[in-house]
């Protein structure tokens, strides 16, 4: 996990620079132009104007089927992909395991926090938001810095992580990577605020998901280098008789019981928690899904993503594993460096063995996507913040709407120039993605109890919100140090600090002293008896300037969210109720089974694979990321084939003259009002406006 000089690489890349600019610049625009079209067709067919609420909540009426789609692409980071092989190629089969189980647990316990966060605050834009309605602007200035520290260290590890495979793969310099990469997404993401997050994040899962499923049936099943589930297991065992893992059962890259896998395991899971509850990204989701929606989306989103790495990693890692003392192998007749591995380089690398230059095209792309759609959410996520937690709450309280999007705009571009800068002299300070990924739950894990209770607990008193997050943070980065100096006679650099166990003592420390503290400073300041009221008085924009440039009435507009009505409001809330209680009950089982009654099972008994438990684990595999392509894939076209028709067909009209008039009112069927229960309601003039076909 150490971080340290640039990798290496190989002699030659296998890719022209033209390759790396094409993909980079040309997929990047050709998206900034949908997203710009597709603004454009839903203000036209649709009635949807970017106001400021639709820009930071699309509405609050997103379905399942794209908030899972949006959930699983902005938790596929380039680490995802790029990190997972890496902890395959150390590790052996248990690597790709501890990662996906240890990262997918966050995503289906906030499912709970998500419901919580709909009840308790409907009409809020950021979590920080219900943070000061509760505590006040202390406790709201701690949160807004660490949401931002959250930010900062994800988007710096997505562009470090992206920029070093592409600067392998095709000679493009890091720095210039750094600085192109974010261009497209900034562009795309000011044109269609929150809703072009969604809608780029469900192509960019869909491409992922394919080259994917296409690496795993080359490796498996029809591959010449490879080829089959046997041909890996025999290769693996092989390089354990002469290269035995220190610290795994019997040496073997094909059991669960590794020593520093479970370090890993650890530090992975404390560090997600700190990337999950305190990154404002997926508040922004749970804000835009419709309130019947949340929940599900969440749920089949962690589900769908838990393929992605267990297989990606599988696949990849030991297929870098498997053919590294080979001649398809970048690198030969010379093994991979560490600064290699931490860079994330073992994907690309398998990628070429595999598929040569194919698989150098194909492992851009999947970067490339990952990047983008995570680097979306979080430009959403800090604009969101500085709009609206920041702008709008101390420097100007009356702002309108159009004041509101002019300031979303100049955040999106100014935090996409600001992460280019800083992730280009992370590199020039040798701190790779690996570094990064091990190192953010030692700042930011200390707030997701106290984050987390907010919304769960009404006895948290302000004393405990406010101080437990900062001195949680002094005792994780002592803890780091001190071990670190312990452990190295008193040498602390990059590479010592990014060990496994200073950082497995940061990270623990992070998580688990806000245990301490919270109960200490409840007792010494008393419990508190919170009504969840001011919450609910957190006000909506108006957006009535922004409709009116636009020359369309407010009440026309598709998507507002409106205050309901006590009757609206408490069928809602009863929704919202039943919702929290599945939501504890089914997320709190599946943790149960991904950490503990699959894995530790295996673990325990130091299980080293037969050839037909390891080709049983890979079809498993297989068909789990195939189900997941349905989930995220297919369902969210299904969930969505109203609209699609009601937009293609009004295009078609367009096309062949038949065309209603600009800025028509839709119909919403009786289907449609069903399935957004808690949304806008069409009023009487829109009724009698959508059975306008021409004018």
């Amino acid at each position: 996990m150490a971080g340290g000089p640039a990798p290496t690489g190989p002699s030659a890349s296998p890719l022209g620079q033209a390759w790396g600019y094409g993909i980079v610049l040309g997929i990047g625009f050709l998206f900034a132009l949908g997203m710009i079209v597709t603004t454009w067709v839903l203000k036209r067919y649709n009635n949807e104007l970017q106001t400021s609420e639709m820009f930071s909540t699309a509405g609050r009426t997103v379905k399942s089927g794209l908030v899972a789609s949006a959930v699983v692409s902005s938790w596929t980071w380039a680490a995802t992909l790029l990190q997972s092989s890496s902890v395959a190629f150390r590790y052996g089969v248990s690597g790709p395991f501890w990662y996906a189980s240890g990262a997918t647990v966050q995503i289906l316990l906030f499912a709970t926090v998500a419901i919580e966060l709909k009840r308790r605050a409907p009409n809020a834009h950021t979590f920080l938001e219900a943070v000061r309605a509760r505590y006040g602007a202390a406790t709201h200035f701690v949160y807004i810095i660490f949401g931002l520290f959250t930010n900062t260290l994800v988007t710096a590890m997505l562009l470090t992580g992206g920029s070093a495979v592409i600067s392998s793969l095709t000679g493009v310099p890091t720095a210039a990577a750094c600085f192109l990469l974010p261009l497209g997404v900034v562009i795309y993401t000011m044109f269609g605020g929150i809703k072009a997050t969604f809608l780029t994040d469900y192509v960019h899962t869909v491409i992922l998901l394919v080259i994917l499923l296409t690496f795993a049936f080359t490796t498996y099943a029809s591959g010449d280098v490879l080829g089959s589930p046997k041909a890996v297991y025999d290769r693996l065992t092989d390089l354990a008789a002469i290269a035995p893992v220190p610290g795994n059962a019997g040496g073997s890259y094909l059991t669960m019981k590794s020593k520093d896998g479970a370090i890993f395991f650890v530090i992975n899971i404390i560090g997600n928690f700190g990337t999950v509850f305190m990154d404002n990204g997926y508040y922004n989701k749970a804000i835009a899904a419709s309130p019947v929606h949340a929940l599900p989306g969440y749920i089949i989103g962690g589900l769908s993503w838990f393929a992605i790495p267990w297989l990606c990693a599988t696949t990849m890692g030991l297929a870098a594993l498997s053919l590294q003392n080979t001649v398809h192998f970048p690198t030969y007749p010379e093994p991979m460096d560490d600064a290699s591995i931490s860079a994330g380089l073992t994907l690309p690398y398998a990628a070429v063995a595999l598929l040569g230059s194919g698989g150098a095209v194909a492992t851009l792309l999947i970067v490339f996507m990952a990047v983008t759609s995570a680097f979306s959410a979080q430009l959403i996520a800090v604009s969101s913040i500085l709009t609206y937690d920041i702008y709008g709450t101390y420097i100007n309280p009356k702002a309108e709407g159009k004041r509101l999007v002019y300031i979303s705009h100049t955040c999106v571009a100014g935090w996409g120039i600001v992460m280019a800068a800083f992730s280009t002299g992370l590199f020039y300070a040798g701190i790779s993605m690996g570094w990064l990924y091990v190192f953010m739950g030692v700042i930011i894990s200390s707030a997701v109890l106290p984050a987390t209770l907010t919304l769960m607990w009404k006895g948290q008193n302000f004393w405990a919100a406010t101080l437990s997050p900062v001195l949680g943070l002094a005792c994780s980065i002592t803890a780091w140090l001190v071990t670190t100096a312990k452990l190295n006679d008193g040498v602390i650099s990059v590479a010592t600090s990014g060990a496994n166990n200073p950082m497995l003592a940061g990270n623990v420390v992070a998580l688990l002293s806000p245990m301490i503290f919270i109960p200490v400073l409840t007792l010494i300041f008393g419990v508190d008896n919170y009504d969840w009221q001011s919450m609910k008085n957190i006000r909506l924009v108006d957006d009535s300037d922004v409709t009116a440039a636009a020359h369309m009435d407010l009440e026309e507009v598709v998507g507002r969210h409106v205050a309901l009505s006590p009757e609206e409001e408490a069928i809602e809330q009863a929704k919202l109720f039943r919702a929290s209680k599945i939501a504890k009950i089914t997320t709190a089982s599946m943790t149960l089974i991904f950490l503990v009654l699959w894995p530790m099972p295996l673990y325990g008994t130091g299980y080293v694979f037969s050839q037909s438990f390891f080709s049983g684990w890979v079809i498993v595999g297989i068909i789990w990321l195939l189900c997941s392509t349905m989930a995220v894939g297919v369902y969210p076209l299904w969930e969505g084939r109203q609209s699609l028709a009601r937009n293609f067909g009004g295009m078609w009209r367009d096309i062949t003259g038949k065309g209603g008039r600009r800025g028509r009112a839709v119909q919403v069927t009786e289907g449609e009002k069903a399935d957004n229960s808690g949304t806008h309601t069409p009023t009487a003039k829109e009724v009698e406006a959508s059975t306008v076909l021409e004018k």
